[in-house]
């Protein structure tokens, strides 16, 4: 049990920490690396109280998803990858420090947890699992919020897609209509080559 409120305490002041750094950081690079760290962080909060399920989830869909928010801020951003190169090797120490602490906190957990104990007393457990009761549930009586909620994220979506194409100079944008009206004598020339002739 002390291990458990050490690890406890540790994973919330991270997460809290890291909350509060996305928010405050200058450089969108880092907000999005101290939103990773958040995610790890919770979702370890959530394999604490036994909803592995979730922490499954948070980082599968929201740590996957941060790769597509970054791309969404370095499509409506002009970040200069310039910068970001040379300033790699400055930021090295405190990547190598972020991931250190993350591997620490991934045996912290395995310890705090029970480590391969966890899988032999889940042999004995009778009764659907947590992954198949949150199913269940989800399926059967939230169906309709669940499907909802689908929709908020497609919305959500479109409207990202629709806010990053806009026009910029000396971009050209595929005309699909223009493409179509095409003549094949507009775009196709057919040219006589001679023997011995170069094209």
């Amino acid at each position: 049990m002390i291990i458990q409120a050490l690890a406890f305490y540790i994973f919330a002041a991270i997460t809290v920490a890291s909350a509060v750094m996305v928010i405050s950081a200058r450089n969108s690079v880092h907000s999005v690396l101290f939103l990773i760290l958040a995610f790890f962080n919770a979702a370890a909060l959530f394999v604490l109280i036994g909803a592995e399920f979730l922490a499954m989830i948070l980082v599968v869909v929201y740590v996957g998803a941060v790769a597509v928010l970054f791309l969404f801020v370095v499509m409506m951003l002009d970040i200069n990858f310039a910068e970001l190169r040379a300033g790699f090797l400055r930021y090295l120490p405190i990547g190598a420090l972020i991931g250190v602490v993350l591997l620490v906190e991934l045996f912290l957990l395995y310890g705090s947890v029970g480590g391969p104990s966890i899988l032999a007393s889940g042999a004995a457990h009778v009764g659907p699992t947590n992954t198949a009761a949150l199913g269940q549930l989800i399926y059967t009586q939230y169906a309709f919020p669940f499907q909802a909620a689908g929709l908020v994220l497609l919305v959500a979506m479109i409207g990202a897609i629709v806010l990053t194409l806009r026009h910029r100079a000396g971009v050209r944008r595929q005309v699909i209509s223009q493409q179509l009206a095409r003549r094949r004598e507009e775009v196709m020339v057919i040219k006589k080559i001679g023997t011995g002739e170069g094209a």
